[in-house]
């Protein structure tokens, strides 16, 4: 895709996307643009749109050709302007590392791992019961998931400790727009992916089950192998992909598990109920507020004209809670009828790469915290993320096993 020119238009801001990270807050503000303003406008990170309604969003989401994301993926972007496959490269070049990840997320794989990561989510959350609690976003959720991306990228075992702590240390400076840090931080795990690249060019393993030997069976659309930079971009944007959600996921359902005792009893109870609990925790509770696509040309939008080349952000938590789509879209109603329709992971060629692999991860999270207390309740201040995420980075619980 070539480069795309913006035409220099002075506009006046909608929204605020700063005044709060209370996810409360947000939610109202979505409600009333949503009623209001379902195409908003603001001068903040440089400027962009805000799209609130579920039609809206899924239809751009689902538009690559229209709506691409090789000029910028995510509101606010990485601060240094790094563009990575697959998330920041349009088809075809997008194409060969989307076939090559989701043939290591097959259904056989998922059920190879699913045993080893119940296993691992007994190990990680061991210390908190031992201590009667803890914050279970830092103490579990960040750790449990750096497990996932060892099994699922077939890392070494001692790799996990410090992709947990890199992978935290750059979160932290990307959410603080920190080009410094991000560097510093990524580049420890740039090492990691060109290491593991390195041993499978060395020994390549089936490439059903192993994500860097499956990238490099890849040839672009030319037919010539996929460039080294790129490979490891990809492993790159892999190892801290997986790691940035499900904290956020995890404190969000624990906190309204503890509001709602009655609920976290039920789902003790039958742990049958977790996938459909969990399908409709992601709906209530999507931790992204910032996933973008760009107009390739001009296109109009409720009566709004939005250039080419100006940023579109596409808030699918926004469009989980649009009550047109999702009655009492702020209950939580398990088994809802229409709950496969939430955008929780995106919609069209960019949804979540990772996504079977992430439902099971929160899956077992939940039932592993379920199974293993007799209640927990939320023990102290929480603390918010700021965008691009939404939710809660600190969720502190007292556990009663």
């Amino acid at each position: 895709m070539g480069s795309i020119l913006v035409e220099e238009v002075e506009r006046k801001s909608d929204f605020n996307p700063l005044i709060s990270n209370d996810p409360n807050h947000i939610y109202a503000e979505y409600d009333t643009l949503r009623a209001t303003c379902p195409v908003a406008y603001t001068n903040e990170y440089n400027g962009y749109w805000l799209l609130t309604r579920y039609e809206d969003v899924k239809k751009c989401a689902s538009d690559s050709a229209t709506y691409i994301s090789s000029v910028k993926a995510v509101v606010p972007s990485d601060p240094r302007g790094i563009r990575r496959p697959p998330l920041n490269f349009d088809a075809p070049r997008h194409t060969p590392y989307r076939t090559a990840l989701d043939r290591t997320l097959k259904p056989a794989r998922l059920k190879r791992l699913k045993g080893i990561l119940e296993k691992r989510a007994d190990m990680e959350l061991a210390p908190m019961l031992d201590a009667g609690g803890g914050d279970v976003c830092m103490k579990f959720g960040a750790k449990f998931p750096a497990w996932v991306e060892t099994e699922w990228l077939n890392l070494d075992e001692g790799s996990t400790s410090t992709l947990a702590a890199t992978a935290a240390g750059w979160i932290k400076a990307w959410r603080e727009q920190d080009g410094e840090k991000t560097t510093a931080h990524s580049m420890k795990m740039y090492d990691m992916a060109k290491e593991l690249l390195a041993q499978r060019r060395e020994n390549p393993r089936c490439p059903e089950d192993d994500p860097a030997s499956s990238l490099l069976l890849e040839r672009d659309p030319d037919g010539n192998p996929l460039d080294e930079v790129h490979l490891i971009g990809a492993l790159g944007q892999s190892l801290v992909v997986g790691m940035v959600a499900p904290p956020l996921l995890i404190g969000a359902i624990c906190n309204h598990l503890s509001k709602d005792q009655d609920l976290q009893s039920q789902l003790r109870s039958d742990l049958s109920l977790v996938p459909a609990a969990t399908e409709e925790f992601i709906r209530l509770y999507t931790p992204y507020r910032g996933f973008c696509r760009t107009p390739s040309t001009g296109v109009t939008i409720h009566g709004r004209d939005i250039h080419a080349g100006e940023p579109i952000t596409l808030s699918y938590t926004a469009a989980n809670r649009d009550p047109s789509i999702f009655p009492e879209p702020d209950k939580f109603i398990l088994n809802r009828e229409n709950l496969t329709s939430h955008l929780g992971f995106g919609r069209g060629r960019h949804r979540c790469a990772g996504m079977p692999l992430a439902r099971i991860m929160i899956q077992i999270a939940l039932r592993t915290i379920l199974r293993r207390t007799k209640g927990f309740a939320v023990c102290g201040p929480l603390e918010y993320a700021r965008m691009p995420e939404m939710g809660i980075i600190s969720c502190p619980l007292k556990m009663d096993i």
